[in-house]
This record gives structure tokens, sequence and C-alpha cells, in this order.
């Protein structure tokens, strides 16, 4: 069933852009959604858009700061909770 407003973007599940995205809207909701008051679709989209605007005009690169170690160890700890949970 098609919906005029939604549209499905398929990726591979290791696509660790998706990461950079999330993270890329993280910073559009602290630094600017949360703190303003919209009264209309349009005063939102508004915002956003100059949020966009003033962040290009000095961009910074996201960096990761945590090592492989760190994030293997955080997925063993995962798995391990998830095959705990499981098997109730």
């Amino acid at each position: 069933m098609k919906h005029p407003r939604f549209h499905l973007h398929f990726t591979w599940t290791s696509a660790s852009w998706l990461n950079l995205i999330e993270r890329w809207f993280g910073e559009i909701m602290r630094k600017r959604i949360r703190r303003g008051v919209f009264t209309s679709v349009p005063e939102l989209v508004a915002a956003i858009d100059e949020f966009i605007r003033l962040n290009n005009k000095n961009p910074k690169p996201f960096v990761w700061t945590k090592t492989v170690d760190a994030i293997l160890k955080k997925i063993m700890h995962c798995t391990a909770g998830l095959k705990h949970h499981t098997s109730c």
C-alpha cells in the first residue's frame, strides 16, 4: 500500500552510516527542536532549515570516540544479556 507521506528506504544491516544519520537527527533535536516552540509544521520546517543553513556555514565532522575493543565488549555484553532473557 502506498502512502504519500512515507517513503521506504531499504538498507543493509551493517550500514554504519545509519548511525551517523541518527547522530545528525539527534543534533538537530538537542540543539534546535527541543529549545523551540512551534505552532505549525511550517514553523518547525523553517527552524530545521535554519539550523542546517547555520550548521553548514561552519561544518564539523562527526568523530568516532569508541575504540574497537570498547564496541566489541559492549556487543558481547548485550549478546550475553539477550541469550539470558530469551530462555524465558
